[in-house]
């Protein structure tokens, strides 16, 4: 069977259950099954698939059709342009939290110390030491084993130096930040179950679950980031697009000023941002 005609039958086994992206899910399984880029791909769609390369394809799409996530399945997922290592066990990066870091980088500049709370992949974190000026400090931290592996190795292979700490928010830290950024879990508990299979019955809990109302974490943050902050620091928080105002009266009544609900390019809150200064 020639790589046209096996894409081809992967394609229509994902739409006929209604994968979304089945097109593009069912070449990117092949590429990864067959290690190759999408240039030496599109130029041999006529050639036989090998017996080896045609089972591990049939093994990762069987694992597509039954809703795992894409990017578990091969590894890896893009992120403000660059590649990132996508792990079971660790939040998958999304696009929308790239405003997140479009609101950070604004404000950063050379010899910052920047603290990355709930760093997952370290996707954050990364991005921001990469794309912002030089002498940046980056520390990340998570309760997750698993996802601070995950983020030290991100950051090896990109080539941003950072330190990671396990850390239940700002339990083992200590020193002052200029910048923190955070996208804490901030689904209310009884929606988890009403979410996508792919996240639900994939993605781990931990990063997901915001307790009873969704906002226990943001309770916790803003309680806590002043002690932690600069004078005249900044706390940037990925939130849910119905928070904005709800945790932006939790910043100002924890003392932040000039505090602003971003919103991204769907016209959703999804950054709430505030200044922090000793009055």
């Amino acid at each position: 069977m020639t790589k046209r005609e096996l894409v081809a039958r992967g394609t229509e086994r994902l739409l006929a259950l209604a994968v979304p992206g089945a097109e593009y899910d069912a070449r990117e399984l092949f590429l990864a099954a067959g290690g190759e880029s999408l240039a030496s791909y599109a130029a041999g769609l006529a050639d036989e698939v090998s017996e080896e390369v045609a089972a591990r394809y049939e093994s990762m799409l069987a694992r597509r059709a039954a809703r795992e996530p894409l990017q578990y399945i091969i590894g890896k997922c893009w992120f403000y342009g660059r590649e990132f290592l996508a792990r079971k066990g660790v939040l998958i990066p999304r696009f929308d939290t790239e405003t997140l870091v479009e609101a950070a980088l604004g404000h950063l500049k050379a010899g910052m110390r920047i603290l990355d709370l709930c760093t997952g992949s370290g996707c954050i974190l990364i991005t921001l030491l990469l794309e912002g000026p030089e002498k940046l400090e980056g520390w990340g931290t998570d309760l997750s084993a698993d996802a601070l592996a995950c983020a030290e190795e991100n950051a090896r292979r990109l080539g941003a130096e950072a330190f990671f700490l396990q850390s239940d928010l700002f339990r083992q830290l200590d020193g002052k930040y200029d910048i923190i950024t955070v996208n804490p879990p901030y689904i209310p508990s009884s929606d988890i179950e009403g979410l996508d299979a792919e996240v639900r019955d994939y993605e781990p809990r931990m990063a997901l679950d915001g307790r009873a109302d969704g906002l226990h974490f943001y309770r916790a943050i803003c309680a806590d980031a002043g002690r932690f902050l600069t004078e005249g620091g900044r706390l940037f928080a990925e939130i849910g697009a119905e928070q904005g105002a709800e945790v932006r009266a939790l910043m100002e009544r924890a003392g932040f000023q000039e505090v602003d609900v971003v919103r991204d390019l769907s016209g959703r809150d999804r950054v709430a941002l505030g200044v922090f200064r000793n009055v």
